[in-house]
């Protein structure tokens, strides 16, 4: 590099004492659109019951758990950052949990010997829903925070209806003497309930990120 295109001395000490600031709002974009994928991924699996797909679902959780030690490591070495860093750890966690939750109910169906029933699917299409809000909210961070809390209160009205139709299958379930199959089978829908608990929690922490900006 000649010294005409060298940036002044003064800037290079300036960007060494005070580096960059991390794009974090094109992180957790990246890390929601991840997590918008994986339970695009479960609707299909609920749809088919295909092990291929429940495949795709657990490589997924792999990359889902790089983007996540990225993203914190990220955090951890940034001098400064856009907004709170407790309102980054708490949404880089809970996305990478709402993908965990999708691996381990695929997971435990297999184990279980258990295939996909109408509540399953019920339950997937409303986390599928909610992971979209959340990243269409995510993303509007950058240049239009206000708008995305609309984003956040679609993601926690899907957890409510995740929530609805749990309370709806467990009341279906626990009827006759198949108590083996009802103990299964709930574990599997308490799975799904859990996958959108942690999507409420990436929604209410996206809300509180609003209201800071704004």
């Amino acid at each position: 590099m000649s010294e005409e295109s060298r940036p002044p001395i003064f800037r290079r000490l300036f960007e060494r004492v005070f580096p960059k600031m991390p794009d974090f709002f094109t992180l957790l974009t990246e890390q929601c659109q991840h997590v918008a994928h994986t339970a695009g991924l479960l609707v299909e699996f609920m749809e088919s019951g295909d092990p291929a797909t429940g495949q795709q679902i657990r490589q997924d959780e792999h990359e889902a758990d790089r983007i996540k030690v990225r993203n914190l490591h990220t955090l951890n070495e940034a001098f400064s950052t856009p907004i709170d860093r407790e309102d980054l750890y708490r949404a880089i966690i809970d996305l990478d949990e709402v993908v965990n939750y999708c691996k381990t109910t695929v997971s435990e169906m297999d184990v279980l010997c258990l295939a996909p029933d109408k509540r399953c699917l019920e339950m997937a299409m409303h986390i599928k829903l909610g992971a979209d809000a959340l990243a269409l909210g995510y993303a509007k961070l950058a240049k239009q925070p206000a708008s995305a809390a609309e984003d956040a209160d679609c993601a926690r009205k899907a957890e409510r209806k995740v929530e609805k139709a749990y309370r709806r299958a467990i009341a279906e379930l626990f009827q006759g003497e198949d108590y083996i199959h009802m103990f299964k089978r709930r574990e599997i829908y308490r799975h799904l309930s859990n996958a959108a608990d942690r999507m409420a929690n990436c929604a209410n922490t996206l809300h509180d990120i609003v209201v800071k900006m704004c």
